[in-house]
């Protein structure tokens, strides 16, 4: 298949492999920020193909994974009122919740639905105007100029009975955080080549110098990750701090400009609380004072909810890139993708659904 197998070429990939051994002279430590990316790496056998010592840390790169159990909780709540149609992807219908999920509530008489993208939503409360329309809006920038336009349509339509439950993040604070912890080992960082197709990477330029580390903004496919590890092993070994393109293909450095325009229109940067990670300052977004009468969470006033985690979950740990999930002892038996404890057992971008589709099994154990 054209434009794909050609970034799956074996022998350019042995090739990449091959250029990487001669380049490290160290044991380096990069971390992937998508969990798109960390699918690949793993269901491809790229991080157990790496020179010895190299290792590559599984980042909270899943926006699935990292929204908060207050926000789901939540989105079962209204989903569970009378007279309201909950829309979301696909995804996060079996995300468990403090005491459920999206599919059981389904399964139970909540009239929850499944859209491609938040403008079905709005098309679905322009028919129904006798329902209350949510859509659950996660993500990280790459989702948001979506969900903004949704907004502004509904807006232009007079929409009264469409709203969203908004749970996005922003990834340049969270590497920020990561950096900031004093036990942390990542030295470079691969940047999700989808986000800066959106955002560009002038919010990375000021990471990159002021903690030293290598950003090579960077595609999905196994030779654009083994060609980022490279280009971020180069620095590494040079004594570089730079922000490098490999995803030349998709990504310029000032981004997508009108879609930027749409985000900062529709939404403002607020703290968020990420799952498992906990509170981060300016690494979400919420709608702006104008946009208000959208805000679902405003709307049903959900407050008052007490969301309390599966206690024998890691999922922090995981998101954070300081275990993995075979670390975890519940990996592969109380949780796996059809009775998941935690989110990223069951997001198609979660870290421990990557591990366990590729069949990856504790080497120790983890009592």
């Amino acid at each position: 298949m054209k434009y794909l197998d050609e970034y799956r070429d074996p022998v350019l990939a042995r090739r990449l492999l091959d250029e990487l051994r001669q380049t490290a002279t160290r044991p380096w430590r990069i971390m992937e920020v998508c969990g798109g990316q960390t699918h690949t790496l793993v269901r491809q056998g790229i991080d157990e193909l790496l020179p010895a010592g190299m290792r590559m840390i599984h980042g909270p790169g899943c926006p699935v994974c990292v929204t908060p159990l207050e926000t789901l909780d939540r989105a079962m709540a209204i989903a569970a009122r009378p007279g309201v149609i909950l829309t979301s992807f696909g995804d996060m219908l079996r995300v468990p919740g403090t005491d459920t999920d999206l599919l059981s509530l389904r399964a139970r008489g909540a009239d929850v639905r499944v859209v491609y993208a938040p403008m079905d939503a709005v098309r679905l409360a322009a028919d129904r105007p006798d329902r209350e329309v949510v859509f659950l809006a996660v993500g990280f920038e790459t989702t948001a100029p979506a969900n903004a336009m949704a907004v502004l349509h509904a807006a232009r339509l007079g929409l009264t009975n469409f709203s969203m439950l908004v749970s996005h993040v922003l990834v340049p604070p969270a590497m920020t955080a990561l950096l900031d912890d004093p036990d942390c080992e990542v030295q470079a960082f691969l940047a999700a080549g989808h986000v800066c197709a959106v955002m560009g990477w002038t919010e990375y330029e000021p990471i990159a110098a002021r903690y030293r580390v290598p950003i090579v903004v960077t595609g999905f496919e196994p030779l654009d990750l083994l060609e980022g590890i490279l280009m971020a092993v180069r620095q590494l070994e040079d004594g570089r701090a730079e922000v490098e393109n490999q995803y030349v293909r998709a990504v310029r450095r000032s981004g997508n400009t009108d879609a930027q325009d749409a985000v900062r229109t529709v939404f403002r940067v607020t703290d968020r609380a990420w799952r498992g990670i906990g509170a981060l300052p300016d690494s979400g977004l919420e709608l702006a004072e104008q946009y208000r009468q959208f805000d679902a969470a405003r709307r049903f006033d959900v407050g008052g909810l007490c969301p309390v985690e599966d206690a024998q979950c890691i999922a922090g740990a995981i998101l954070t890139g300081a275990k993995l999930p075979t670390d975890c002892a519940a990996y592969g038996t109380r949780c796996t993708p059809r009775h998941p404890l935690g989110a990223p057992m069951v997001s198609s971008e979660g870290t421990c659904a990557a591990f366990h589709a590729a069949g990856r099994t504790p080497t120790r154990s983890t009592a």
